[in-house]
C-alpha cells in the first residue's frame, strides 16, 4: 500500500516542479524540451530492448499524430499555461476531475450507460469544485474568464479533457493497432514535444538562442521531471495495476491533491485557503458515490 502513496506523491510533485521550473525558462519551451527528451529516450529504449516492436505502419500515422497532438501537445500546453497563473494544488485538484470526465466521454462517445448513483456522484463532484473556483489569485483575475471561472481554470479544464480523450486514443492504438504501451507513448511524446517546441517559437518565446534564463537549474529540474514522470511513475503504475484494480488505483488518486497542497506550501510558499479543503471534502464524497458502482462491478467480476 505504501507504494501506492509513493506513486501519487510523485505525481503530485510534478505540479510543483513544473511551476518551479518556470522561473528559469519559458512555459511552452519547457513542455517541448521535456516531452521530446522523454520521447527520444523511450524510443531508444524500445530500439535497444525490443527492436521487433520498433515499427510504424503508414495507415496508423493519423491516429498516432492525433495521439501526440491531444494527449501530449494540447494537454500539456493548456496545463502549463493555466498552472503558471494558479497555485499548483489547485491545478492538481482540477485534474482530479479526470474520472468524471472519462465517464462523460464514455457516455457521449462510446454510448456507455451511467447509473443514477454515478450521475449523483458526478453532480456532487462538480459542485465540490465551486468553492475553489470562487477563490482566485490576482494573476487569475487579470486574465478574464467566463462567469466565476477564470481563463487559467478553463485552460486546465481543457487540459484534463484532452488528457482523458487522449487516453481513449492511446487505448485504441495499443489494443487495435497492437503497439506496445512503451512504443505508443514514445511516438506520442516525440510528436507532441516537436509540436510544443514549434508552438514556443511561433508564440514569440525568447529564442536567443533558446528560451532559458538559467541552464543549470533548468536542466536539473527537467531531468528530474522526466525521471519521475516518464520512468518511475510509468513503470510503477504498471506494476501496481498487476496487484490492484484500475478502479482502486483511480480512487486512491484522491490523495494526490493533499500531497500537492503540502508540496506547494512547503517548497513554493503557496497559501492554501479553507476553500481548497472544502472542495476536496465535497469532491471526495462525490467520487466515493461514483466509485461505489465500480467497486460493486469489480467484486462481481472477481466472484464470477
Amino acid at each position: 500500500m505504501y507504494l501506492v502513496l509513493i506513486l501519487f506523491a510523485l505525481f503530485a510533485s510534478l505540479f510543483g516542479l513544473s511551476k518551479a521550473t518556470l522561473q528559469y525558462c519559458e512555459p511552452f519551451f519547457l513542455i517541448g524540451s521535456r516531452m521530446l527528451l522523454a520521447g527520444v529516450l523511450l524510443l531508444l529504449q524500445q530500439f535497444i530492448f525490443n527492436r521487433k516492436a520498433f515499427s510504424i505502419k503508414a495507415n496508423h500515422l493519423l491516429s498516432l499524430f492525433l495521439l501526440g497532438f491531444l494527449n501530449i501537445y494540447l494537454t500539456n500546453i493548456a496545463e502549463i499555461w493555466g498552472i503558471q497563473h494558479m497555485i499548483s494544488a489547485k491545478a492538481c485538484l482540477i485534474y482530479s476531475l479526470s474520472p468524471f470526465l472519462a465517464a462523460l466521454v464514455a457516455y457521449i462517445v462510446l454510448k456507455e450507460k451511467l447509473t443514477s448513483k454515478k450521475w449523483l456522484g458526478l453532480c456532487i463532484g462538480f459542485t465540490g469544485l465551486i468553492p475553489i473556483f470562487m477563490t482566485q489569485s490576482s494573476s487569475e483575475n487579470s486574465g478574464g474568464g467566463i462567469g466565476f471561472i477564470s481563463l487559467a481554470e478553463i485552460s486546465v479544464l481543457v487540459a484534463v479533457f484532452c488528457s482523458v480523450y487522449g487516453w481513449t486514443l492511446l487505448k485504441k492504438v495499443i489494443n487495435e493497432f497492437q503497439y506496445s504501451p512503451l512504443m505508443a507513448n514514445a511516438i506520442s511524446m516525440t510528436l507532441g514535444g516537436i509540436l510544443a517546441l514549434l508552438h514556443s517559437y511561433l508564440a514569440g518565446e525568447a529564442w536567443t538562442p533558446v528560451p532559458v534564463t538559467d541552464f543549470n537549474p533548468f536542466i536539473k529540474k527537467t531531468l528530474l521531471m522526466c525521471l519521475i514522470s516518464n520512468i518511475v511513475c510509468y513503470n510503477l503504475y504498471g506494476y501496481l495495476l498487476k496487484r490492484y484494480s484500475a478502479t482502486f488505483m483511480s480512487f486512491a488518486g484522491l490523495v494526490t491533491p493533499f500531497f500537492a497542497s503540502l508540496f506547494g506550501w512547503y517548497f513554493l510558499g503557496e497559501t492554501i485557503s479553507w476553500h481548497y479543503f472544502a472542495s476536496i471534502a465535497v469532491f471526495s464524497i462525490g467520487l466515493t458515490i461514483f466509485y461505489q458502482e465500480e467497486l460493486k462491478r469489480d467484486k462481481l467480476f472477481v466472484q464470477s
